[in-house]
């Protein structure tokens, strides 16, 4: 179980958040927000809520939809509520400079090959910061209201107290051994 002392959220798509917390996938590809600073992104927290960001065409830009994705949301600036379900604790991380190697990560992760590549070449460098995460499922949908604080293209958020109790009964969205092949698969990859 995560022992969270931290209510951070981690943005990222709604879909995605879905797929980490129903055990469809355990890695994150990231390139960064406009708002990560002049360093660029950063793995900040080692343990983090799974926070659903939406927009119209995100299921455009994924190779498939994970099972069970019922999510719906308004634009950002209509919205008054968030639903989360999933908590994360980061297990390694690694800064990809190679496309064979990013590319060779496809059956890992429920992007479509566009929007990877689209990331890869961002900027002036290409590459992907690479998260095998843990993920898990929280015992019920944590919801509360929707605050500006939240907006914008930044990764992490600052998130009400109250989901830390929720994250102490949050339980494995897969095996361990399950998740053992998974990070034994992605470190053969990556190195």
């Amino acid at each position: 179980m995560p022992d969270f002392t931290s209510s951070t959220g981690f943005k990222e798509w709604a879909y995605v958040c879905d797929a980490l917390a129903q055990g469809q996938m355990s890695l994150i590809l990231r390139k960064g927000g406009i708002h990560e600073g002049r360093g660029g992104f950063e793995w900040k927290h080692r343990q983090f809520f799974l926070f659903p960001t939406w927009f119209h065409t995100q299921a455009d830009k994924l190779g498939w939809v994970p099972e069970n994705a019922q999510r719906a949301f308004p634009p950002e600036e209509e919205r008054t509520s968030v639903d989360i379900d999933g908590c994360a604790t980061l297990e390694q991380v690694w800064k990809v400079t190679e496309w064979d190697k990013v590319a060779a990560l496809a059956p890992l992760h429920i992007w479509n090959e566009d929007v990877v590549r689209e990331r890869f070449v961002y900027d002036e460098e290409s590459c992907l910061h690479i998260a095998l995460v843990r993920a898990y499922r929280l015992p019920q949908r944590w919801s509360f209201p929707y605050a500006k604080s939240y907006g914008g293209c930044r990764s992490w958020v600052n998130l009400p107290a109250d989901g830390i109790e929720l994250a102490k009964e949050a339980g494995p969205a897969i095996t361990d051994e399950a998740f053992a092949d998974i990070a034994a698969t992605l470190r053969s990859i990556l190195g």
